[in-house]
């Protein structure tokens, strides 16, 4: 995971918690897991997107009501992705990043997570965050992001406002004492 420094400059960052979902010499893709939207919920989300009827939100399974809606990420804002537990997989669309976590983005998994089949944990995020080849590596360096072990706690918990804090926390960090100058040997 990533965890904005304090001093972070770019304010759509600030305070981020970014569960990294891919990585490599091409560059980096990451969902921002702390970020809650503040107008959309998931019920509503099915009935604009036409997964469900109008009168069929009040019968959804009480899991699926309360799947939160995260803001991912400034990029491709418009667009859905599902974090979610292993135990769902559409065989084309999911892309399993580690034993606990999951990723897709096809209207089908928010088909069955309407229909109560869909994973047993999930979080539904528009956008995401993208680096290109080399940027995020030289984004840690210039001391913008720390790094931390991802938990499922961590991805998939409610309580959004306290996920920055606790992942500082995993690293025995106390964020009143990060300052923004980075250090070299």
């Amino acid at each position: 995971m990533l965890i904005a420094m304090p001093t972070m400059v770019d304010q759509r960052f600030a305070r981020s918690l970014i569960y990294l979902c891919a990585h490599s010499e091409d560059g980096a893709m990451g969902i921002i897991v702390n970020k809650k939207s503040r107008s959309l919920k998931f019920p509503e989300l099915l009935v604009q997107l036409d997964v469900i009827g109008e009168g069929d939100a009040i019968s959804l399974p009480s899991r699926v009501g309360d799947v939160p809606v995260l803001r991912g990420g400034p990029v491709e804002r418009g667009r859905g992705f599902v974090l979610h537990s292993p135990d769902y997989h559409a065989s084309s669309a999911t892309l399993t990043i580690n034993q606990d976590v999951s990723l897709t983005a096809t209207v089908d998994i928010l088909r069955a997570l309407a229909a109560g089949q869909g994973p047993r944990r999930a979080v539904l995020a528009f956008g995401y965050a993208g680096w290109a080849g080399g940027q995020l590596e030289q984004e840690i360096q210039q001391n913008g992001w720390l790094t931390c072990a991802a938990d499922e706690s961590l991805v998939f918990d409610e309580d959004h406002a306290s996920k920055y804090d606790r992942a500082l926390r995993k690293l025995g960090v106390d964020p009143a004492l990060l300052v923004s100058d980075a250090g070299h040997a």
